[in-house]
């Protein structure tokens, strides 16, 4: 069972109809005591940066969300939730997210490029992860969004160019993170979300 966290700030209804596609066990999840009991935690989001961060940490879930993925629990991030994952962001100032991968999030820097970033873009695969491996090269996979993270080439495993480089899959450990919606980016997309599930279920596997 994968437990869809909600903090308020999610599009957790259409990951948990793409999971229900899939025959994937899974429920939403707002009360940080029954995060433990879930094979693997995703953590969707659309918004502000520090507004899906103060709602995080403001219903506990932030702490316990943070404790569990550093204990080996595998977790993804999806849109701002993958961006949640990191050190902080520039977004309306200065904003302390979650410090699971090293790296910030930026604005992105595309002239003549529209922002937000919204769209189909293919991918470049940079580093094979648990998630993601040479088929997705040249994938088309769909985008929203403004602000990019900015981190050690070592985590990231798929990227994409919208006027600059754009990670798009950050993996470290059992902890990922996509730019993108996977669960609105067609059989490329499902097929991560199904090789989440699948680690989850084997919790001997090291991503």
């Amino acid at each position: 069972m994968i437990g869809i966290i909600d903090y308020g700030a999610g599009n957790l209804f259409s990951v948990e109809n793409a999971l229900t596609h899939l025959s994937i066990p899974a429920e939403v999840v707002h009360d940080p005591k029954k995060l433990a009991s879930y094979s693997g935690l995703l953590l969707p989001g659309v918004g502000a940066y520090g507004d899906a961060m103060a709602r995080l940490s403001e219903r506990g879930l932030a702490e316990e969300t943070k404790r569990l993925a550093l204990a080996g629990k595998p977790l993804m991030g999806i849109c701002l939730g993958m961006q949640l994952l990191f050190e902080g962001s520039e977004e309306f100032g200065s904003n302390a997210g979650l410090a699971l991968i090293p790296g910030r999030v930026v604005k992105i820097q595309a002239p003549g490029c529209k922002i937000p970033h919204m769209g189909w873009n293919d991918l470049a695969v940079e580093h094979p992860c648990a998630l993601a491996g040479e088929e997705c090269s040249g994938a088309f996979v769909y985008f929203v969004h403004s602000f990019r993270v900015d981190c050690p080439d070592e985590y990231v495993s798929l990227s994409t160019q919208y006027g600059e480089r754009i990670p798009a899959l950050v993996y470290k450990d059992r902890i990922f993170g996509a730019q993108f919606h996977p669960e609105k980016s067609g059989e490329i997309g499902l097929s991560m979300l199904a090789r989440f599930a699948a680690l989850c279920e084997n919790k001997g596997e090291r991503a």
